[in-house]
């Protein structure tokens, strides 16, 4: 036994805290670790641009958050747009418009690109939404209100019209905040439940008396040994591991259990301010609990019900392919393949990875392919798993988007690599190419089955084919179109990787590059006037 000496009880919490996340334990409680949350940003630039973000904050811009999730964000942002029109594009973009955009005619912008509104009006609504985010709703409200009594005394009709609308968009968008509290609060709510084996976390995020949003998390390690932790120690483990480097409220209202004197003094070092522990909240403080513990009861639910079908599906799929069925189906692993070009141009595979009743995200692979004939999907499917499986283990079942062709020469690789072809199937598509009627083809000979629209395991084989289609897909678009935009200027001597992103970035595209005078090109840093002529004549 290893023991390490600290000067405090809050430090050895800390390092407590790492080692746990470091070396997850198989007795500690652990939560994903996951410190990037996003917030709303309105940037430094004369005309703000309010956009979603991620990352670390700065002094340049002003940030408001952290959401608990993306959704959040993209929502207020939505909504924002709609009162108060600020404006949502890039800055190379805003300093190259000749005319308003779309969302100005959709009224989501004032199109300060192009000088519909000046510099003033435009910094009074973005003032108005930094207060609004803030939580000075009632300010806003009246302020908007006022405008627009005194745009109809003035007989300017339209512009009270606007201002109308505006003040009723802002009133619906008060009216779904249902945790708007008397008075502006910064506060996160923590409810823990535990069902079925499994415990659930949600935190509900208030700021500035608004309700952000709610997260669940699912701590590993919670039921080990058969014995399940304590409500207390789960909600601990979590405000332990979630704050440690995140931003502290100076509220936090936990669901009926007493905070330990030593994370409380430790919450107090990391924010910098007293932090109020609040376990048997009153008013609306116990209406946001109430709130977050049906969120909990809502999401572990939704959980158990997820995995119960997931396992099924993973059942059904293992006898329906001959697998040992009294084998451990959480470690059943499935790989599939597809290729995806257009017109044989920037042919791509990809491989994604099902197992323990779920697909893993970060095991997925992409394989450029090279050297063969435009459209040529056998040679294709031979290329990936050649490299594929010459290094990495064969799994459990190998899927393969395509009939019996695609199967023979899948076959033909793993003959050649001395693997076992039993753990090759494809999914050929049905008559008429109609979803449910999809057959498995087999690489060992068995006859083809056919599961039938209703089938769990079809479901399943069908959820694993369609992202490997959704991920390859994404990926040779991503790769044309980088190859598209850049082709034209990499033909162009003397235009390098960092010219071309200073082109790209000051002139927000080809086609504004295109757009753009002898002067204009000349003044991006690192062009000069003779390479600016060359550009300009390559491209007209």
């Amino acid at each position: 036994v290893e023991t390490t000496v600290t000067r405090s009880e809050a430090e050895a919490l800390l390092l407590e805290n790492n080692l746990i996340k470091t070396a997850a334990p198989r007795y500690n409680i652990l939560f994903r670790d996951d410190k990037s949350y996003p917030y709303l940003k309105l940037t430094g630039h004369e005309f703000p641009r309010i956009v979603y973000y991620r990352g670390t904050v700065d002094k340049r811009n002003r940030y408001f958050g952290p959401y608990p999730n993306a959704w959040s964000v993209r929502e207020a942002i939505q909504a924002l747009q709609k009162v108060f029109r600020l404006r949502t594009c890039e800055d190379s973009v805003f300093a190259n418009r000749s005319r308003p955009c779309l969302l100005h005619q959709i009224g989501r912008c004032s199109a300060p690109c192009v000088g519909l509104v000046d510099a003033r009006g435009y910094a009074e609504d973005v003032e108005a939404a930094a207060r609004f985010l803030q939580g000075g709703q009632r300010e806003v409200l009246a302020d908007i209100e006022a405008k627009m009594h005194a745009a109809a005394a003035d007989l300017r009709f339209e512009e009270a019209a606007q201002l109308r609308d505006r003040l009723s968009a802002l009133a619906r968008m008060q009216s779904r905040q249902s945790m708007e509290a008397a008075q502006d609060v910064d506060a996160d709510i923590v409810a823990a439940v535990v069902r079925g084996g499994r415990a659930c976390v949600n935190l509900a995020m208030v700021r500035g008396g608004r309700h952000l949003g709610d997260k669940a998390w699912f701590p590993a390690h919670a039921a080990e040994g058969g014995e399940m932790a304590t409500l207390a120690e789960i909600v601990e483990a979590f405000v332990a591991q979630h704050y440690d480097g995140m931003p502290v409220p100076p509220v936090l209202v936990v669901d009926g259990v007493a905070p330990d004197e030593a994370l409380l003094d430790w919450l107090q070092q990391q924010a910098g301010h007293p932090v109020q522990w609040i376990r048997q909240p009153q008013g609306m403080r116990r209406e946001w609990l109430e709130l977050a513990r049906q969120n909990a009861q809502l999401a572990i639910a939704r959980l158990l019900s997820e995995e119960g079908s997931q396992k099924e599906r993973t059942r059904a799929l293992a006898r329906t392919l001959g697998l040992d069925d009294g084998g451990d189906l959480d470690r059943l692993r499935v790989e599939c393949f597809d290729i995806s070009h257009t017109m044989g141009e920037a042919t791509q595979a990809s491989c994604v990875v099902y197992q323990h009743h779920a697909m893993q995200h970060g095991e997925y692979r992409r394989f450029n392919i090279e050297g063969i004939v435009g459209g040529d999907d056998p040679a294709a499917m031979r290329q990936v798993l050649t490299r594929r499986y010459s290094e990495a283990p064969v799994p459990d079942v190998v899927l393969i988007d395509g009939g019996a062709t695609q199967v023979g020469a899948a076959r033909q690789v793993f003959e050649e690599l001395g693997a076992d072809v039993s753990a090759l199937v494809g999914v050929a598509k049905g008559e008429g190419r109609k979803v449910g009627l999809e057959t498995l083809v087999f690489a060992d000979g068995r006859a083809p089955i056919v599961p039938g629209r209703d089938s769990a395991a079809l479901m399943l084989v069908a959820q694993i084919r369609d992202e490997a289609h959704r991920f390859a897909i994404t990926g040779m678009r991503s790769r044309r179109a980088k190859a598209r935009t850049g082709s034209r200027l990499d033909e162009i001597d003397g235009i390098g990787p960092k010219r071309r992103q200073r082109l790209l970035a000051r002139f927000g595209g080809l086609r504004g590059i295109m757009a753009a005078s002898v002067e204009d090109l000349a003044s991006v840093e690192g062009v000069s006037r003779a390479l600016a002529e060359e550009i300009y004549r390559r491209l007209h």
